[in-house]
């Protein structure tokens, strides 16, 4: 039997699904700036926003706040680290026209 409860996991999900689907279609998007070893990020984090839907009625309060503050360290370290491949691309590419 599958228990979902629609609360704050939901929410949390939602968030981390928007990051998953971002860095999905960054491929497309950017294809300069993303990476092969993207792919397996996106399988675990889409199996950890399953987990979050379905079984996230079991969790009391600090439970809760522990995976929120994973949540947003993730998605946080994520965004800073799409944001500095992206520099890291522009000064390649500067430098290769000098």
């Amino acid at each position: 039997m599958i228990n979902i409860s629609f609360g704050p996991n939901i929410i949390l999900s939602g968030i981390l699904g928007v990051g998953i689907v971002i860095l999905y279609f960054l491929r497309y998007v950017r294809p300069e700036v993303a990476r092969d070893e993207d792919l397996i990020f996106v399988s675990i984090g889409s199996l950890y926003c399953c987990i979050l839907v379905i079984h996230g009625w079991r969790l009391d309060p600090i439970l809760l706040l522990s995976q929120a503050l994973l949540v947003i360290s993730l998605v946080g370290a994520g965004w800073e680290n799409i944001r500095l491949r992206g520099i890291l691309l522009t000064i390649i590419k500067s430098k290769n026209k000098k």
